[in-house]
């Protein structure tokens, strides 16, 4: 492929530091309300999914229902938390500059919290404008679907075939890879485990970083290296 059109980050885990944290809170939670899980099983089996859609999976697999309140009262405290503990990527404002091209985010977070998390890091003034929150597409459907990456890149004037997003999920790479895009997985954030980049590659990724400073000979490789060889 040429020079892409379009870079686009997921927030959560790829810019700011923040997966873990809201893990912690949210696993707490759960357990306060009957169901035993720590914050890393959390992290490493529904990255990339809203609370909402966790909640789901959780009832689903483990028979049980939530208070309708848990979802409220948890967003609630992981927004508390983010405002006072969430920290950039190392490195991720000066990856997201070098880049040559054009950039956005697209995330499962409400805009909101995407905007306060870019403000206490130092990163809003790289996207201003260019913040695409799944629940502010015209579907509202989040990640694994599809909808806000072709959202973003229809507003950016981006071919989705001429795009690269980075993801550090499993449901972040299926969406992007659902939207035709390609996709360099991201295992450099505090929630990361052993396997995750094997996971990444598994769901589509075509190759992982852990480091932001290799982001932009990463995408200037992809670039020149086409899928079809």
């Amino acid at each position: 492929m040429p020079q892409p059109d379009l870079v686009i980050f997921d927030c959560d885990g790829v810019l700011v530091d923040s997966e873990i944290v809201a893990a912690r809170v949210e696993a707490e939670m759960l357990r306060e309300a009957g169901h035993d899980i720590t914050a890393e099983e959390l992290a490493e089996r529904y990255s990339g999914l809203t609370f909402r859609d966790i909640l789901m999976h959780i009832e689903k697999e483990a028979q049980m229902l939530f208070q309708a309140s848990l979802l409220d009262r948890a967003e609630a405290k992981v927004d508390e938390r983010l405002r006072a503990e969430v920290k950039a990527i190392p490195g991720a404002a000066q990856a997201v500059a070098s880049l040559p091209t054009a950039r956005c985010i697209c995330s499962n977070s409400k805009e909101e919290r995407i905007a306060a998390m870019l403000q206490r890091t130092g990163l809003a003034p790289l996207f201003e404008g260019v913040i695409f929150s799944s629940l502010a597409t015209p579907t509202k459907r989040p990640k694994p679907a599809p909808d806000v990456f072709l959202h973003a890149a229809e507003k950016m004037g981006a071919a989705p075939a001429n795009t690269i997003v980075i993801e550090d999920s499993v449901h972040g790479i299926a969406g992007a890879r659902a939207a035709g895009m390609r996709v360099i997985g991201f295992t450099g954030a505090s929630h990361s485990h052993p396997g995750h980049a094997s996971m990444l590659m598994e769901a589509g990724a075509e190759t992982t970083i852990s480091r932001m400073a290799d982001l932009r000979s990463t995408v200037a490789a992809l670039s020149e290296w086409s899928e079809e060889g």
